[in-house]
């Protein structure tokens, strides 16, 4: 009779919409019933370490989103940031270059580049993104696991037809709430515990963002223009440096990643003194790499977000009805549409103001 419930609960993880494929749904399954050991295991035996050298295996030459003078004459028009110093030399084509991904009103909303962090693993790249907030605008989504049903104020764990108009991209969220030393707060309802000194990104009624430590930093506390909190660890880029703890203790207090290596797809937020939203994400990263990576984009304050190839991604969309979804990394485990069908995890969209 044990087995049961207990086929029941894996029947219902292995078909619950947006739960992805059916390994990485038997991990989380696992993971939430006391297995984590096990899962571990059997990662530290399949585990493939990067490769030591090599090149891409895409091109970083891919061209940009056409822009125009602004329609309107008094419309402020901003620059497009300063192309970024590779960390490898020689530097591949095109390599910390920005092109853009997204416009609004003409000008250039999301830029985009990639850049490799390791002349060690120098056929890994990573995605870069930097983001106008003057120009759009960030919604925090429930997923439909975690945190769940729940009172979030109507907003839906997927983008249905009807709402995508002006749609400028998604990107993930951090790790399972439980897991992440902190909670979630959407529209009045709240998962886990918001907790003092957590990183947090806290998204605004204006649609701006702002990232630093819970209670502690100006503007990251709870007042009535705060419609949603997504906390996750601790800050990995704090007044423009990044701390040493990145390299403390990185499997305990960075995420249980697979096979315990230190290497391995991570995903990253941040925000620039003048007020960009920079995202990271890709394969074959250490934490303290990621960090390098958000600080050499501008970011001053930032935060790790979620690990591993199942859980990190980020796709702009081409204009259309529908917008069209496009993976800003080709290597990027998730499909493009992800997000037009229900998700099991909370993430982050974002649309033109």
């Amino acid at each position: 009779m044990v087995l049961v419930p207990v086929s029941w609960s894996v029947g219902h993880a292995l078909t619950f919409t947006g739960g992805g494929p059916v390994s990485q749904r038997l991990a989380e399954w696992a993971r939430d019933h006391y297995l984590g050991p096990l899962v571990t295991l059997g990662e530290w035996i399949s585990y493939q370490p990067p490769k030591v050298g090599g090149k891409p295996a895409f091109a970083l030459t891919r061209p940009s989103a056409a822009t125009s003078k602004p329609k309107h004459a008094a419309a402020k028009v901003y620059p497009a940031p300063a192309n970024l110093q590779p960390f490898v030399t020689p530097a591949l084509p095109d390599e910390g270059d920005w092109r853009v991904y997204g416009t609004v009103n003409g000008q250039g909303a999301i830029y985009g580049t990639e850049m490799r962090a390791s002349s060690l693993y120098s056929s890994y790249v990573a995605g870069i993104v930097s983001m106008n907030q003057n120009l759009v605008s960030f919604q925090l989504r429930p997923g439909a696991e975690d945190p769940g049903p729940g009172n979030w104020g109507g907003a839906l764990d997927y983008l249905p037809l009807g709402t995508r108009s002006g749609l400028e991209a998604t990107f993930n969220s951090g790790f399972k709430i439980a897991s992440s030393g902190g909670g979630f707060y959407l529209n009045g309802g709240t998962a886990g515990t918001l907790t003092a000194g957590v990183a947090s990104v806290v998204y605004y009624r204006d649609g701006h963002i702002a990232i630093g430590n819970w209670d502690q930093d100006p503007g990251i506390s709870m007042s009535s223009d705060v419609v949603g909190v997504r906390q996750n660890l601790h800050l990995i880029v704090q007044n423009g440096q990044v701390p040493s703890s990145v390299d403390v203790n990185v499997e305990g207090s960075w995420g249980a990643t697979l096979g315990g290596s230190y290497y391995v797809w991570r995903s990253g937020i941040g925000i620039t003194a003048d007020n960009r939203v920079i995202f990271v994400y890709g394969p074959a990263l250490s934490v303290r790499e990621l960090a390098d990576l958000l600080q050499r984009a501008g970011a001053v304050t930032a935060m790790e977000l979620d690990i591993n190839p199942e859980w990190t991604d980020f796709m702009y969309y081409l204009p259309g009805t529908p917008p069209t979804p496009e993976a800003l990394l080709p290597t990027q485990q998730q499909p493009a549409d992800r997000y037009y069908t229900p998700a099991s995890r909370d993430f982050t969209s974002f649309f033109a103001r």
